[in-house]
C-alpha cells in the first residue's frame, strides 16, 4: 500500500463535492421514481438503463449485471458521469440522485440520517428488481452502502466504497467544516456570510478541498460545475438538506451496537473495494488500514496525488481496480461451481 502525508492546508470552502467537472460528455438518460414519500431521479449512460417493464432486455444493456452508484454529501448524480461508459460493456449502471440532492426533492419524512439514505437505496433496489448490484458509493454514499451491504446482503453482489465517510475518532482539521456544518443554524450562517460569492468562486473552492489536484478539471468541466452550483443555490432547501444530512453524517458516527458503522463493515459478506486518495482532506487517508482490516477479505486501491473524488480524477485507475473485483467474483464462482 502506497502512502503519503495529507496536505494541512485548509479552505472556508462549504465541503460540497462538485457536481460535472471533467465529465466526458458521452449521451446520458435522467428519469424519475417515484415511491411512497420518496422520488428520486435516476442517471444512466444511454443505452443502459430505463424504468423497468418487465419486458425483454430490448438492448438496453439489461443482459449485464446491474450496478448501482451512490454519490457523497452534497453531491449528485453526475458525479459518477466520469465512470459510468468506463464500465458500461461490463455492467448495466445507474446513478441515483439522494433524497435532496441533484434533482431529487427532499423526502417527504425529511430524514436525512445515513440510515434513511441507505433506505432510500433498499427502497428503490426492491421497487426497480434490480439485486443483487455492484454497489458503488462515495463518501456519505459510502456509508449509506456499507449500512446497506450489511443489513440486506441480498441486495449486494459486490461493494466498492470510495473514500467512505466511516467514523474517525481524530477526523483531520480539514474535514472540520464538514462537522460544523452539524450545528444547527450554521450551514445558513454561511450562506449569508458568503453571500457575495459569485459562484465560479465557489466552485473554485470546492475543488481546491474534493481534488488532489484541481488543475485536473477541464475548463468544460469547470463550467459545467459553475452552472450547477448556481442551480443548486436557487433551490429553496439547499442549505436545510446540507445542514440535516451533516448532521445525520455525525450522529452515525456516535452509534454504538449493531448499529455502528464499523461493526456494520465487518458484518459485509459482499466482495468489497476500498479505494483511498492520499490528498483526501475529508477522509484521512489513514483510516484506509483500518477500513482494509474492517471489511473481510477486502481489496484495497490507495491513490497518493488523489483527492476525495477518485472517481472523478483518476476514473480509468478505478475502472480498473472495479473490473478486476468483478473479474475475481467471476472466478471465484467457476471455483465454487466445480467444487460443488
Amino acid at each position: 500500500m502506497s502512502s503519503t502525508e495529507s496536505p494541512d492546508t485548509a479552505t472556508a470552502a462549504l465541503p460540497v463535492p462538485p457536481a460535472g467537472p471533467g465529465r466526458r460528455g458521452a449521451a446520458e438518460t435522467v428519469h424519475t421514481v417515484t415511491l411512497p414519500g420518496l422520488t428520486l431521479t435516476v442517471r444512466a449512460p444511454v443505452g443502459q438503463s430505463a424504468p423497468r417493464d418487465g419486458g425483454g432486455d430490448g438492448g438496453t444493456g439489461r443482459d449485464r449485471e446491474p450496478a448501482l452508484y451512490v454519490h457523497g454529501l452534497g453531491g449528485s448524480s453526475q458525479n459518477w458521469s466520469d465512470l459510468m461508459p468506463l464500465l458500461a460493456d461490463r455492467v448495466d449502471g445507474e446513478a441515483i440522485d439522494l433524497p435532496g440532492f441533484g434533482q431529487s426533492p427532499p423526502p417527504g419524512d425529511g430524514n436525512y440520517s445515513v440510515s434513511a439514505q441507505a433506505r432510500a437505496v433498499i427502497r428503490y433496489l426492491d421497487a426497480a428488481g434490480r439485486g443483487p448490484v455492484h454497489l458503488i458509493g462515495n463518501s456519505m454514499g459510502g456509508a449509506a452502502s456499507t449500512r446497506v451491504a450489511a443489513v440486506r446482503p441480498d441486495l449486494v453482489r459486490t461493494l466498492t466504497l470510495i473514500s467512505p465517510a466511516l467514523p474517525e475518532l481524530r477526523p483531520q482539521l480539514t474535514a472540520v467544516p464538514t462537522a460544523l456544518l452539524a450545528v444547527p443554524g450554521i450551514a445558513g450562517l454561511f450562506g449569508r456570510l458568503t453571500h457575495d460569492w459569485t459562484p465560479e468562486r465557489r466552485t473554485r473552492e470546492v475543488l481546491a478541498l474534493c481534488y488532489g489536484d484541481p488543475g485536473r478539471v477541464s475548463p468544460e468541466g469547470f463550467n459545467a460545475a459553475v452552472d450547477e452550483y448556481a442551480r443548486r443555490l436557487e433551490l429553496p432547501y439547499f442549505w436545510e438538506v446540507m445542514e440535516r444530512s451533516a448532521r445525520g453524517l455525525v450522529n452515525a458516527y456516535t452509534l454504538g451496537g449493531q448499529h455502528n458503522l464499523w461493526r456494520q463493515a465487518e458484518r459485509v459478506l459482499a466482495p468489497t473495494l476500498l479505494v483511498y486518495g492520499g490528498r483526501d482532506r475529508l477522509v484521512s487517508f489513514r483510516m484506509a488500514r483500518r477500513a482494509a482490516a474492517a471489511f473481510r477479505g477486502s481489496r484495497l486501491l490507495t491513490l497518493p496525488e488523489a483527492g476525495h473524488v477518485a472517481m472523478m480524477e483518476y476514473p480509468e485507475t478505478v475502472a480498473r481496480a472495479v473490473r478486476e473485483l468483478l473479474d475475481s467474483e467471476v472466478t471465484d464462482v467457476t471455483a465454487d461451481a466445480g467444487r460443488s
